[in-house]
């Protein structure tokens, strides 16, 4: 499938909170199928944020250390486990297109869309692919310590470096992912209430981009963007004022909210 064709904008790395960054991707979805660009970004969770798996149990949080440790908390759209986006261990991406573009098929689409991350991974240094074979859960409400599966986990030698989740609205698909650039341990077994798990069985789970090829930070997420342009003829662009306006509404309503977060309650219109 040729997406090169398409009109897409690369929004370099922007720094900004969870709620945001949730609404953001939302608005673009509504951009892509409104005629307008197709998006794809690298973005940092500033400050740091647990986002919940659409279907989590807001029992499964430690609300307490969240709070403690002034980490913000809200809800994806798209399922699977928390993770944990530390401001500095964590790159995030987004790739949103309208649906009528891509593959209905989840594993096809997932394949096309993944097409760029291996190939960030590759330019960083990073011998990563898809998981072989799925794995085990270790902690079932952590993304990173679920089951690891061939469709969209990607790890070296079997520790997990990158989950992907998608998720469709009407009319567009927005697929979302966390690289692991470092491992803030402490932390991401902090935010979930009664893990069980000790910082070596982490360890033995996941690895980082820090890891695997000692480089920058900077350095990881120009690979990536640049991985990005390549794929799909993206021209850097940003958000106009219109978008950053109605996700600013969207996230204050919406993913800022304790019935959103904890509730999986959406606003009505």
């Amino acid at each position: 499938m040729t997406l090169a064709d398409r009109e897409w904008r690369l929004i370099p790395e922007e720094a900004r909170d969870g709620p945001m960054q949730m609404a953001l991707e939302e608005v673009a979805a509504e951009t892509a199928a409104d005629g307008g660009p197709r998006t794809v970004r690298a973005y940092q969770w500033s400050p740091s944020t647990l986002s919940m798996g659409y279907r989590q149990d807001a029992d499964s949080v430690d609300w307490a250390f969240a709070e403690r440790e002034g980490i913000t908390v809200t809800r994806r759209r798209s399922g699977g486990g928390g993770i944990y986006h530390d401001e500095h261990a964590d790159i995030s991406y987004s790739i949103v297109a309208p649906a009528d573009e891509l593959p209905g098929d989840l594993m096809e689409c997932y394949e096309i869309l993944c097409e760029p991350i291996l190939d960030a991974f590759r330019e960083m240094g990073v011998d990563a692919d898809f998981v072989a074979e799925e794995h085990p859960a270790i902690h079932e409400p952590a993304c990173y310590l679920r089951a690891l599966h061939p469709a969209h986990d990607i790890a070296v030698d079997g520790r997990k470096i990158s989950g992907n989740a998608q998720y469709r609205t009407r009319d567009a698909v927005i697929q979302h992912g966390s690289l692991s650039y470092d491992l803030a341990v402490g932390d991401h077994l902090g935010v979930f209430a009664d893990s069980g798990v000790d910082e070596q069985q982490f360890r033995d789970r996941v690895t980082s981009i820090y890891e695997e090829s000692g480089i920058s930070r900077d350095e990881a997420v120009s690979a990536l963007e640049d991985a990005f342009a390549e794929w799909c003829d993206a021209a850097v662009g940003e958000w106009t004022d219109e978008e950053l306006a109605a996700a600013r509404e969207l996230a204050d309503e919406k993913y800022a909210s304790e019935a959103w977060t904890r509730d999986r309650t959406a606003p009505t219109n």
